[in-house]
């Protein structure tokens, strides 16, 4: 199954939420999502900066990760951005692909 990264910063309102749920609160609300497209939580982590948390997870496709997207976003209280993960072997399949490319203005 495709691995991501989904990435979460929260609302002055989402971290009030926080606060009430909980650290633990919170990673089983998002455990209960992704089982509700097929996906399982491998890691979750909270953080300092930019974002809040950091997620690593396993969903089925990238159509069942943008619907976790969109109905976490749409609430108003957390906003995300979702990296597709590639394995070292992914990627190295890729690069053994041949690709016919012209950068711009060569």
């Amino acid at each position: 199954m495709p691995k991501y990264m989904i990435e979460a910063s929260y609302s002055a309102e989402g971290l009030k939420g926080l606060a009430k749920d909980k650290a633990s609160g919170r990673r089983a609300a998002v455990e209960k999502a992704l089982a509700g497209v097929g996906g399982k939580l491998d890691s979750m982590y909270f953080a300092f900066g930019k974002r809040d948390v950091v997620a690593i997870c396993d969903c089925p496709d990238n159509t069942s990760v943008a619907a976790l997207s969109l109905a976490t976003s749409a609430s108003g209280l957390v906003r995300t951005s979702i990296t597709v993960l590639l394995t070292v072997e992914e990627t190295d399949s890729a690069l053994a692909k041949t690709v016919q490319y012209r950068p711009p203005g060569a």
